[in-house]
């Protein structure tokens, strides 16, 4: 069963800082001068760094920082049964396998199981696995089986939903789904991927507490761009919150300019404010963060989650960290002004 979190509780958005010398060493591993097992041990090192961090911030629910993940396509496809992906499309670790599903998708786990087994390792506070969604893994493979993306997704749907009760087996008991892809989506090709995610989670215990993320896509941080909050790659409307609220899970994460899209759809769900700004290298201060939350005055402090606007896995560790740490002063303050 979950366990009860306080009022504004903190999160982040999965991935957190990537090492530039584990950059180095993934590489080294798709160029065949470096072992696996050697690679998995300094993943095993990062993410408990990563789940440290986490801890010292304050952050109320983490996750393992997924530095195992070089993005979140290929860590998928690797392990499903029925998608080939050649193992030579890929350079560096940031690049995408390419990757085909030829026959009908066989059922067989992906082994995210570990991932719950390892957090409870390594934390005893409240943790999640993230999962890319049905639809974003349909945009990314290659479709040379299926009548239409539809039977595809529809396919890929059920073999997620064996993977969740997988999950829960394991001890999960809470859930994120990214579904960076839904941005540029048309209304229709949201419509067909929220009935996949809904099948997707369907017949999940009722205490596991599922949130699906939304986003625009995490880039890299340039000298001359001052960050997501403020700036869109797409017209806002194309968020369609209306669409989105009608998946039957827990709540929503999205980015901070979003919010007041969700004012007139949420009812009684979470809204995760992502109210820190991942393309940002400038570290924001608890009240900024408070502020960006507070002025949302629909939002009750029950259905609030405090979070960043996406992961963290381009920014250096410092910079991660202190906006962590801005996450949890401004929960301190809204709790403050709330009194």
């Amino acid at each position: 069963m979950s366990s009860p979190l306080p009022i504004l509780p903190t999160t982040v958005i999965g991935s957190y800082s990537m090492p530039e010398w584990l950059e180095r060493a993934k590489n080294e591993y798709l160029s065949r001068r470096l072992s696996r097992r050697d690679l998995d041990e300094m993943h095993d090192a990062v993410r408990k760094a990563a789940i440290k961090d986490q801890e010292a911030a304050g952050i109320d629910v983490i996750s393992d920082g997924e530095a195992q993940r070089d993005n979140m396509i290929d860590y998928f496809t690797e392990r499903m049964p029925g998608v080939q992906v050649d193992q030579g499309s890929k350079r560096f670790y940031y690049d995408f396998y390419d990757s085909i599903v030829r026959s009908k998708l066989a059922t067989g786990t992906l082994g995210l199981s570990e991932e719950a087994k390892f957090l409870s390792r390594f934390t005893g506070h409240p943790s999640k696995i993230s999962i890319s969604g049905p639809h974003t893994l349909v945009k990314r493979i290659q479709n040379k089986h299926y009548p239409t993306e539809e039977a595809f997704a529809l396919d890929l749907g059920r073999m997620l939903n064996l993977e969740l009760k997988e999950l829960v087996r394991a001890g999960a008991t809470r859930l994120q789904i990214d579904e960076p892809y839904f941005t540029p989506s048309t209304d229709e090709e949201v419509r067909s991927a929220v009935d996949v995610i809904n099948m997707s989670i369907e017949g999940l215990p009722e205490d596991m507490h599922v949130m699906v993320h939304i986003c625009q896509g995490n880039y890299a941080v340039g000298a001359d761009y001052d960050g997501q909050i403020g700036h869109r790659y797409f017209d806002v409307g194309r968020y369609k919150a209306d669409l989105v609220c009608s998946i039957e899970c827990d709540g929503y994460l999205i980015e901070h300019d979003m919010t007041p899209h969700y004012e007139q759809c949420l009812r009684d769900k979470q809204l995760g404010v992502g109210a820190v700004d991942v393309q940002s290298p400038n570290v924001e201060t608890g009240a900024q963060v408070a502020e960006r939350i507070s002025i949302h005055r629909w939002l009750a402090p029950e259905q609030t989650i405090i979070t960043s606007s996406c992961g963290f896995n381009h920014l250096p560790r410092h910079i991660a960290l202190g906006k962590l740490r801005a996450m949890t002063e401004a929960k301190a303050i809204l709790l403050e002004n709330s009194k």
